[in-house]
């Protein structure tokens, strides 16, 4: 390990001067103020540089972000994802903790959601009280009849992982419906492989950019029976949502075609893509847009977003439609409290990844004391997404708290508590050096029915401002390229940098749009306020 000395501490040209790890898990420096050991290289690198050189170098990646229209929805405004300087680094040793874990999580809500849209043997077993699941809102019967070809409803997911003051992962939640954020960790790994080809190298930093294809092969698998090469599209709700730039990026990056919901039609129970050579057969759509949006014949009628009878053309096996409608009600925060007992019960394994210790406030006694304990525990909505409605008791006033208790006792199924966990720190540059700041982790795996493959780093989201725990980009978060240590590099091999894979073309948002698509905007905005945001 490298320990900090007494010049490095008094060189005031040196950015880590008055580094100061918080009182959480800081994943830099431990108490003693001790490098960690797979910090060293960051740590060396870092202390060659002056401040100004630094920051010089975070505005030019900043720069590059605005001009390539890297982008997400803040507060309803587009604004330049911000992604800070100072990579995360993950451990191989905590990687084969991290990875194996979220593969097991992925395969216990695969066996769920193919449970309760089955035969209910957990609802049967007394293994979760059926209630949950029917008043669940992103539980729909109506697909119960939808059988997916390979057998997978989860072909993308995130998981989302917090480290909490004694260094141990936990999972703070499940993202199996739309999740987001994968294309930001692909800019992330170009823009910094820029930055430090260098250091890249000698860290043996693990590759990320293969996620497209993986992406891509699994959704081929997930095909109809009998469709030998099968036609892929990805389902946007258009130029207004505020992952558009990651539409775009991956429909680019598998190399298929980017449709909105006006560019598909149904006949006969099939899905068809309009295109200037005439109607092509749709056998997979890789879909962005919830559930609700999807087909106004069973859903929403006033949808403008997705296309009539497409759920008809699944219910007959004619399109797959991933990832699969329905899906919702495992990311319900209620569910989530049930994931130890379901991961034994289906797989016959102890969780790798533990939960957060979770109240479940339909429970009398749960609520009694969670009522009690309100200024001191995190409170949170089951079907919330992106930070909204989070209540962290210590940091409000008595008003929130008030108004928090109200909505509980209204409906508390409707609502989990939590302690306040100690979000991990990582140091991050800010306008007065480096400082501490908490992050949680989103890890994406791909399931294409044989294996579940998890991305080698996922993406980190960073709380910009002191002390806050709250990490989504949606309340003002950042993001940290996420260097998972353990790549293999062979003697005489000279691999492609990932900053050599191309991204060209992943256009801003358009300032303008034509009048016609004022529904189909309105919608858009609509969709990104509920649904599962980065």
């Amino acid at each position: 390990m490298v320990a900090y000395s007494e010049h490095m501490v008094a060189d005031a040209s040196t950015p880590w001067t008055g580094y100061s790890p918080a009182a959480a898990w800081d994943e830099a420096v431990d108490v003693q103020g001790v490098v960690r050991e797979h910090y060293a290289k960051v740590y060396s690198e870092i202390e060659k540089m002056s401040g100004e050189d630094l920051q010089a170098r975070a505005e030019s990646l900043a720069n590059t972000y605005l001009a390539q229209g890297v982008t997400f929805d803040h507060a309803g405004e587009e604004r330049p994802f911000p992604l800070d300087i100072v990579p995360r680094v993950v451990g191989a040793d905590e990687w084969e903790i991290i990875s194996p874990g979220v593969a097991q999580r992925v395969r216990t809500l695969e066996a769920f959601l193919s449970d309760v849209y089955g035969s209910q043997r957990c609802v049967t077993d007394g293994i979760i009280p059926r209630r949950l699941i029917t008043t669940s809102q992103y539980f729909h019967r109506v697909v119960g009849a939808v059988d997916p070809a390979n057998g997978v409803r989860v072909h993308v997911s995130g998981i989302d992982l917090v480290r909490d003051e004694h260094g141990i992962w936990r999972v703070l939640e499940d993202n199996v419906r739309v999740p987001s954020g994968v294309s930001y960790v692909l800019s992330n790994r170009r823009a910094m492989s820029q930055m430090f080809p260098d250091l890249f190298g000698a860290m043996g930093v693990r590759p990320v950019l293969e996620y497209s294809q993986r992406l891509r092969s699994a959704l081929a698998k997930a095909a109809p029976e009998g469709v030998e090469d099968p036609s892929i599209v990805v389902l946007t709700p258009g130029v207004f949502n505020s992952a558009y730039y990651e539409h775009s990026l991956l429909a680019r990056t598998m190399g298929v075609e980017l449709v909105e919901g006006r560019d598909l039609e149904t006949h006969a129970g099939r899905v068809y893509m309009r295109t200037t050579a005439g109607r092509r057969r749709v056998d997979v759509i890789y879909r962005r847009v919830d559930d609700e949006f999807l087909d106004p014949v069973v859903f929403r009628s006033d949808s403008a977003l997705g296309a009539p009878g497409i759920i008809h053309a699944a219910r007959l096996g004619n399109v797959t439609i991933a990832n699969a409608i329905g899906n919702g009600v495992a990311d319900d925060k209620l569910i989530y409290t049930y994931m130890p007992e379901l991961t034994r019960y289906y797989l016959g394994e102890d969780a790798i990844l533990p939960n957060v210790d979770t109240w479940r406030l339909e429970d009398p006694e749960s609520l009694a004391e969670v009522m009690d304990r309100l200024d001191e525990l995190v409170t949170k909505p089951v079907d919330g997404a992106g930070g909204k409605g989070v209540l962290i008791g210590p940091a409000a006033n008595k008003s929130e708290l008030e108004i928090a208790r109200n909505h509980i006792l209204e409906d508390p199924r409707g609502w989990i508590a939590q302690p306040v966990v100690q979000l991990s720190t990582v140091p991050t540059l800010t306008n007065d050096g480096l400082e501490p700041r908490h992050v949680d982790l989103r890890p994406f795996a791909i399931n294409d029915g044989d294996d579940v493959w998890v991305l080698p780093g996922g993406l980190t989201r960073v709380a910009l401002q002191r002390g806050q725990l709250i990490v989504n980009s949606s309340q003002g978060g950042g993001s940290k390229d996420t260097w998972v240590l353990g790549g293999v590099r062979h003697r005489g091999s000279v691999p492609t940098p990932e900053s050599r894979v191309e991204f060209s073309g992943a256009a801003p948002v358009p300032q303008s749009a034509h009048p016609e698509d004022y529904v189909h905007g309105q919608q858009q905005m609509q969709q990104q306020q509920q649904g599962s945001t980065c």
